[in-house]
């Protein structure tokens, strides 16, 4: 193979084919020769990790980092299991499969060794916890918990002041289904008086 000028490959990130474009008329090629070169990994048809190198070996690219490639830098929030048990709402779900939610696509993906859930959902940017709150009243049975419980958790949680009742009540009326809104909003009622 003739010698290639070689692009600044940054450790850990993820590359779409058409960011080699100015190193090569034919960046799919030029991808597959450094792949051949042991310089980038194939994470999916047209994504591309560069190897982080750890003395246990390879670490494998971050999730972030993944579904910013794959993306294509358009917004995403990682949500589920691991945002809903962290609330302390009383949810214990756990999924094999992180869920993501975006403005792009909906399905399951396989990335690599990963697979993800992407969701077209809408969420706020910055993603606050009054919204998680509202993701996991909506997704209540995939949580693990009860609807009917979820307010007196939610009131509990107020009295302590775990949350912003004001910025919950927004998020609720922006992003909450009205099932959600009213449970949401009768937690937020008892916990005032």
């Amino acid at each position: 193979m003739a010698s290639m000028a070689l692009p600044p490959l940054e450790a850990g990130r993820v590359y779409r084919t058409r960011d080699f474009e100015p190193w090569s008329a034919n960046p799919p090629r030029y991808a597959r020769q450094l792949v051949d070169k042991g310089m980038l990994v194939q994470v999916a048809h047209g994504l591309f990790a560069c190897p982080k190198r750890s003395k246990f070996g390879v670490v494998p690219p971050g999730d972030d980092a993944l579904m910013r490639a794959f993306l294509k830098d358009s917004p995403f929030v990682f949500t589920g299991p691991e945002r809903w048990n962290a609330l302390g709402l009383g949810s214990t779900a756990v999924f094999a499969v992180p869920l993501v939610y975006n403005t792009k696509r909906s399905g399951f993906f396989e990335l690599g060794p990963r697979r993800f859930e992407l969701r077209r959902v809408a969420f706020p940017s910055p993603v606050p916890r009054e919204w998680f709150v509202v993701d996991l009243f909506e997704n209540a049975g995939r949580a693990g918990t009860s609807r009917a419980e979820l307010p007196g958790a939610l009131t509990r949680a107020l009295a302590r002041g775990s949350f912003d009742g004001e910025r919950l009540g927004a998020m609720a009326q922006h992003y909450g289904t009205k099932p959600t809104r009213d449970l949401v909003y009768t937690a937020l009622r008892a916990s005032a008086a």
